[in-house]
């Protein structure tokens, strides 16, 4: 499978799912496998989430204006392994999602050298891939899996302030 998937979804571990497969292992085994979602979190709240993730930013957002891509920077989640196993055992099932897979595959990465086997990167993420300038085209949101916009903060880990 991943020499269809682009090089920026690709893991060491190579473990890939599509949020629909993801849903259906998450259904099939509740207490084994697990959502993480690596997203911001102001996109985890203004965006929305599936129901049962939590949230473990990868990185957070800052204002620095990258001018060379031509998006705002994001800040690293220096604490993103130490939150990661303080709510994840390492042989629990982990599907990592983010906007449409990119930042996933790196979270899937730096778990993988903390010594997480089993982790899997939801490939379309939330919001999917881009058609036309808009993200239309599979994800989460399009599969019409549960997600909502309501935030329980014990799933959220939010920047020290």
């Amino acid at each position: 499978m991943s020499e269809q998937i682009p090089e920026s979804k690709q893991t060491v571990l190579g473990l890939y799912v599509t949020s629909a497969e993801a849903y259906e292992k998450y259904k099939a085994a509740p207490d084994k496998v697990k959502l993480l979602d690596v997203r911001t979190p102001e996109e985890f709240i203004f965006v929305g989430h599936p129901e049962m993730a939590a949230c473990i930013p990868l990185g957070f957002q800052s204002y620095r204006w990258d001018e060379q891509n031509g998006y705002y920077d994001l800040e690293v989640n220096p604490h993103f392994v130490p939150q990661v196993r303080e709510r994840f055992d390492p042989d629990e099932t982990l599907m990592l999602l983010c906007r449409s897979g990119g930042r996933s595959a790196m979270a899937v990465n730096i778990l993988a050298q903390a010594g997480y086997t089993d982790a899997w990167n939801i490939i379309d993420g939330m919001e999917g891939d881009l058609v036309d300038g808009k993200r239309t085209q599979n994800g989460w949101k399009n599969a019409n899996l549960p997600w909502t916009y309501e935030v329980d903060p014990q799933r959220m880990c939010l920047p020290d302030e």
